[in-house]
């Protein structure tokens, strides 16, 4: 090959986003050796074919992974170099949650920031609680609180609730250990589920409020640090205090709803309520009935995929209680015969004739 048919190093550099001293750096590597060396002038040439390897390797180092894990991928089929790019980001992500909880020892250290005890809790039951009332929690840059979960503590309960605008879900826990204070703060959500594997495993956790954050004291499992999120939660319980009264409620074997639900595919689902049976509808108008017990009037509302399915898949119980009040307002959904999780969800408008032939007359444009 000659060196016409070769890039010389600058052009090659510029083509992968690299800079020719990284190019020498990963030639002496034996990562990515020019195709020809000039004897003479010592210039360097690269083929086009290295493009491809020359990019992945930049692509490689951009999210920080070591030389020798480099080098297996560039030299691995498909299925092991996306498994040990999957160690390597597990790795990463390892790495800075454990600099993350060290940093925030360091800080209380620091400012002197001493902790007071505000509950005690089931470590399982707890991580439970969270991980149910986290499915509604939202990432919106605007409105920060939507990413936390709202934590109050009285004498007699904690209350954990989250909302992303569409769903409020709230479940009440009774402490191990009398409650001496009452607390309210909201708590990023990425930290909890950061947490909950070492709460599952550990039979009771203290919850130590600061400042700036709380931390979750576990005795035998490493403690973990959350942070507070500084902004207002919605004032989700004069909304919940203004509801009016249910007028229709349902009541559905768990397994057979979320079963029904699991085959749609559309992004609005239906519940068509008569006075003696309830059917899971999709966009299609097709139907599929489920086993209910119902009392009050029949009633057709629609909801979201994404808001219906999570209130129903996190309800305690084998059956779901929905308690109905118009298509335009709220339902609340719970288990049956265990209250402690509640979720609020909001119906949406069922797509038009209209809209439909909108859609159609897109798709075909």
């Amino acid at each position: 090959m000659s060196n016409s048919e070769l890039m010389p190093i600058g052009t090659f550099a510029r083509s992968t986003g690299l800079t020719a001293s990284a190019l020498r750096f990963y030639a002496d590597s034996g990562l990515l050796c020019p195709a020809e060396v000039d004897v003479v002038s010592g210039y360097r040439f690269y083929a086009v074919q290295q493009l491809e390897r020359a990019v992945l390797l930049r692509q490689l180092r951009e999210i920080a992974m070591p030389l020798a894990s480099a080098k297996s991928v560039l030299d691995s089929v498909p299925d092991e170099a996306v498994r040990i790019l999957d160690d390597h980001v597990a790795t990463v992500l390892g790495e800075a949650e454990a600099m993350r909880q060290n940093a925030a020892v360091i800080k209380a250290s620091l400012i002197g920031e001493h902790g007071q005890t505000v509950a005690v809790l089931s470590g399982p039951v707890f991580a439970a609680a969270i991980d149910q009332v986290l499915t509604a929690t939202t990432r919106e840059p605007e409105m920060a609180a939507l990413g936390g979960m709202h934590f109050e503590v009285d004498a007699d309960a904690v209350t954990l609730t989250a909302t992303d605008r569409y769903r409020i879900s709230t479940r009440t826990l009774v402490p191990a250990d009398p409650i001496t204070m009452t607390w309210t703060a909201t708590v990023n959500a990425d930290d909890l589920r950061n947490c909950l594997s070492e709460l599952r495993r550990s039979p009771r956790v203290t919850v130590e409020a600061q400042e700036h954050g709380i931390w979750m004291r576990m005795p035998t499992r490493p403690d973990h640090y959350c942070h507070l999120v500084n902004e207002t939660f919605p004032d989700y319980r004069s909304m919940l205090a203004n509801l009016p009264e249910a007028t229709t409620r349902v009541t559905v074997p768990k397994s057979p709803f979320l079963h029904a639900l699991e085959q749609i595919v559309t992004v609005r689902v239906s519940l068509c309520v008569t006075d003696t049976a309830l059917s899971i509808g999709d966009e299609q108008e097709t139907g599929t009935p489920v086993p209910a017990t119902v009392t009050g009037p029949a009633i057709d509302v629609w909801f979201e995929m994404t808001t219906l399915y999570p209130a129903i898949s996190t309800a305690l119980g084998p059956d779901v209680l929905l308690d109905l009040r118009a298509p335009d307002q709220p339902a609340t959904i719970r288990s049956a015969d265990h209250g402690d999780l509640t979720t609020l969800a909001m119906p949406t408008r069922p797509r038009t004739r209209r809209q439909e032939n909108d859609d159609d007359h897109t798709d075909n444009r």
